[in-house]
């Protein structure tokens, strides 16, 4: 029941009383006595009820609120639920990014060693046959590749 129901009730209850009171000065003092204490009893009835209506209100009012609350604490949750997933996935990404530049980093140096081992061992030939001219040219040439193969490393580095 509306509010404005409930001061509708409240007003015919009041033009009813002074309508008691208009009648009550006709009447003898223990007829009215009994009117009054009858007009206080229900008065105090229905001020029992509308304190009831009123804390079930708030209560219904409390209630509420707090299931907003819960809702809102629960959304919150699942955000940072969500968040923390997209860190752990970034992180995931991160890593396997991280071991594979690690695995091709491992690659290119077995590939630089390799080189740098077939490269002396044309030198050690060179050097064993008597050969100086030889030995220098490919000691020149193993230099150039070695520094050849650093400058190109490096230059994958910046990328």
């Amino acid at each position: 029941m509306p509010v404005s129901d409930d001061f509708r009730k409240l007003a015919d209850q009041i033009d009813k009383a002074e309508a008691n009171v208009k009648a009550a000065s006709s009447q003898g003092k223990a007829e009215l006595k009994a009117k009054v204490d009858e007009a206080r009893k229900s008065a105090d009835e229905q001020n029992a009820q509308l304190r009831a209506k009123a804390e079930a209100v708030s209560e219904e009012s409390a209630s509420r609120w707090q299931e907003v609350q819960d809702d809102w604490d629960a959304h919150v949750q699942r955000i940072r639920q969500r968040i923390d997933a997209k860190k752990a996935e970034f992180d995931r990404n991160m890593a396997e990014g991280d071991a594979e530049d690690a695995e091709s980093d491992a690659l290119d140096a077995i590939d630089f060693a390799a080189a740098a081992i077939e490269e002396q061992a044309h030198l050690v030939e060179a050097i064993k046959h008597g050969d100086p001219v030889a030995a220098r040219e490919t000691a020149r040439k193993h230099y150039d590749n070695a520094a050849r193969r650093l400058a190109d490393r490096a230059d994958l580095a910046d990328v």
